[in-house]
């Protein structure tokens, strides 16, 4: 169908199509006018889960949209509509109760009726750049909305308030218990460190290990020192006892022994003299023998003595020897006990540190959740309140006339080409052609003297046209 076409049916059913048109447009105008007015009231809040403003500035102020989302369905939740209910005494309102009774038959709860129906004329709606959630209500009375937009919105900082506040709570007296049971293991792991301190009388470990380290460093020095003195006292006594005794050092180092040789070389130079001058039978010489032999004796004497005194010194070293050995090895075992002593004091203070750390741990987390579970503070603020709005929602009458002109003219389009499909008549020469797929060789003008007669069939021109083609 073409631009002509269309407007050819257009003409030719134009009576009905304003028909239509003026009915759909006087009809929506009509049920406009009549629709109970309905108002509107707009309440809004600002959410911000930080509300220190330190945190704040800390961790931004951006919020996850699932939050935000999160927000709206609290709003629109039976607990929120029925906190509203309860907050507002609605279901003591005698009117709203007969109401109540004729609309379900006193079945139910009247609180969830009446929450229903908030539910069903509430709208949230969340900013999409920023944290301020719309709280909107439609009712026939502007200050009812008004006042129920308020109300959802002081029901909704309530809730808020309470699911932060109620876990909260539930979180302080578990912490509470585990505070208690923490301090017992504390206080268990500090009575098993004093026990074990009182048992081995152990006061400060590590200074008096200290002390006892560097005595046994000072013993062990000393017990080396009498190791080489006894081996060395060892090596002298075996050679006091060979043949070389009266060669060692202690031997020709003593005075008496020393005197004793020089009296003995005197005396034997003079020997030789007088065995020179006198001869060997000589008195002198003889008495000089017996003084020399005497002397020897003597000197004889005298390094058996020190000799003997080294073999003394010898027994004295290897005693002293044996007992710094002793006290070296008491000693040793003294340390070695302290240190075991010490790392069973270490693995006693730690267990206190470990229950100190896990009571410390715990017993923050209830400082924490006690004084969440005290706040009255929630993380919800009142932007702006409701009030009564002066015009009403709806209808609105101008946008629906506007609309119905619209649909109106649709509804008229579709009405004219629907009964154009079902009485399909030829209005222009176009339809002559694609009905009978024959040329138009000419037309005959119509006769308006002429009486109209209604034609079920073709009109004027294809009958000219038929005639002109059964011609040919």
């Amino acid at each position: 169908m073409n631009f002509g076409q269309f407007i050819a049916v257009l003409r030719a059913r134009w009576r009905l199509a304003f028909a239509v048109f003026a009915t759909t447009v006087v009809l929506t105008v009509v049920v406009s006018l009549l629709l109970p007015k309905q108002y509107t009231a707009v309440a809004s809040v600002v959410v911000d889960p930080k509300p220190d403003p330190l945190s704040s500035v800390l961790s931004g102020s951006l919020i996850n949209p699932a939050f935000m989302a999160t927000q709206v369905d609290v709003i629109q939740s039976d607990r929120v509509a029925l906190r509203v209910v309860r907050d507002l005494k609605l279901a003591e309102n005698p009117t709203i109760r007969e109401q109540w009774q004729s609309d379900t038959g006193g079945e139910g709860a009247i609180e969830s009726w009446l929450a229903e129906i908030f539910q069903k004329n509430l709208d949230v709606k969340p900013s999409r750049e920023s944290n301020v959630i719309s709280v909107s209500y439609r009712g026939a009375d502007p200050r009812f909305a008004a006042g129920i937009a308020n109300a959802f919105v002081v029901a909704y900082n309530e809730t808020t308030l309470e699911l932060k506040v109620d876990p909260a709570r539930q979180y302080s007296s578990f912490f509470d218990l585990r505070a208690k049971e923490a301090r017992d293991q504390l206080e268990q792991a500090q009575s098993k460190l004093s026990q074990f301190q009182s048992e081995n009388g152990v006061i400060a470990v590590d200074e008096r290990l200290d002390v006892e380290n560097a005595r046994l460093n000072e013993l062990s020095t000393q017990y080396v020192g009498l190791q080489s003195l006894a081996s060395d006292s060892v090596s002298r006594q075996a050679a006091a006892r060979g043949n070389g005794a009266d060669r060692m050092q202690e031997v020709l180092t003593n005075p008496l022994i020393a005197g004793l040789k020089a009296d003995q070389a005197r005396l034997e130079a003079k020997l030789q003299e007088l065995t020179a001058k006198l001869g060997d039978k000589n008195p002198q010489v003889i008495e000089i023998r017996a003084n020399l032999s005497e002397l020897k004796t003597r000197i004889d004497g005298e390094t058996v003595k020190v000799t003997s005194s080294l073999g003394i010194a010898n027994n004295i070293n290897q005693q002293r020897a044996g007992e710094i050995k002793a006290q070296l090895e008491a000693q040793r075992a003294k340390v070695l006990k302290m240190k075991a002593l010490r790392d069973q004091g270490a693995v006693l203070a730690r267990d206190i540190e470990s229950a100190q750390r896990a009571y410390d741990t715990v017993l923050s987390r209830l400082t924490q959740s006690s004084l969440e579970s005290q706040t009255t503070q929630s993380y919800v603020s009142t932007l702006t309140q409701a009030t009564p709005p002066l015009k009403p929602s709806s209808p609105r009458v101008v946008l629906n006339a506007l609309l119905s002109v619209f649909v109106g003219a649709l509804l008229a389009l579709a009405t004219v080409f629907s009964l154009e499909f079902l009485d399909r008549r030829v209005r222009t020469l176009d339809d002559i052609e694609g009905s009978l797929g024959l040329p138009v060789i000419g037309t005959m003008p119509a006769n308006n003297n002429m009486p109209k007669r209604p034609s079920r069939g073709l009109n004027p021109l294809l009958s000219a046209a038929g005639g002109s083609a059964a011609a040919n």
